[in-house]
């Protein structure tokens, strides 16, 4: 299926691939890709068919953020409509950060501003070892408010107050280094490291995947207490009784396959 700016392929594993589709200009978005993503997101997460949902950019980059044209016309928009243009950027991370599948952006290219949003609010991205990044809003006299929750939880505090407010460039390596990256590998290698990680996913409860990110977000920043313990107790206790979960634990004792792995 294409769009205008998104390209949508679904292949006979059950793997969604999103692929921006500005090449000339670096995948930048604008209010229609970003409304594809949303669109395209709503859909393949209700999709039962659908196993993961991958996110890339056509061409030689990821996606440089913003597009200029856009931020013209939002340097003369009101404040009631740049409140507007900032919760549709809003839902379309939110979109991606909050699907019940697995996502995994493939940083295929440079990453700049808020394409570091995108991939900060895919579970797992794998990235070429020749992309930079930078969140280089504050050059324009900018924060890059939006994506700040999503970058800060992959990058940590201290590295948001150093790339935050000195909108300098860093390397595959350092994207790596401080969690915006999992898997940094050669450009050719890239897809490769891509089918290792869906084989991976396959292998998982689809049921046990969704619970578990939905763990993460619950668990996620609060205080270690009774509240919690009980929480995370009555999780596991539901999950042992729900039909997955007894499948798969009886398919590991008895050394055979689980049957969503026999689909």
């Amino acid at each position: 299926m294409s769009d205008q700016f998104l390209i949508t392929t679904i292949d006979k594993r059950g793997i969604a691939r999103l692929t921006m589709n500005r090449p000339d200009l670096r995948n930048a978005f604008n209010e229609q890709i970003v409304h594809e993503i949303c669109e395209a997101m709503g859909r393949l997460s209700s999709n039962t068919g659908v196993k993961a949902i991958v996110l890339t950019g056509a061409g030689k980059a990821f996606s440089a953020g913003a597009d200029l044209n856009m931020m013209r016309r939002a340097a003369g928009y009101s404040s009631a409509e740049n409140k507007d243009d900032a919760r549709r950027l809003a839902h379309m991370l939110i979109s991606i950060y909050d699907s019940p599948k697995p996502t995994i952006a493939l940083v295929n290219g440079p990453a700049m501003g808020g394409g570091l949003g995108l991939i900060a609010a895919c579970d797992i991205a794998i990235g070429a070892e020749d992309a930079f990044f930078a969140l280089s809003e504050v050059r324009l006299g900018l924060i890059p408010a939006v994506i700040s929750p999503f970058v800060i939880q992959a990058i940590g505090t201290r590295h948001a107050r150093r790339y935050f407010i000195t909108g300098e460039r860093f390397d595959a390596a350092t994207a790596e280094k401080i969690g915006l990256l999992h898997i940094m590998a050669a450009h050719s290698e890239i897809e490769g490291k891509l089918d290792t990680m869906i084989d991976a996913l396959l292998t998982c409860g689809p049921h046990a995947m969704r619970e578990a990110k939905e763990l993460i977000r619950t668990v996620c920043g609060r205080t270690i207490d009774q509240g919690v313990m009980k929480d995370t107790a009555e999780r596991i206790a539901r999950l042992r009784a729900s039909d997955e979960g007894k499948e798969g634990v009886t398919a590991f004792l008895e050394k055979r396959k689980a049957s969503w792995l026999a689909e």
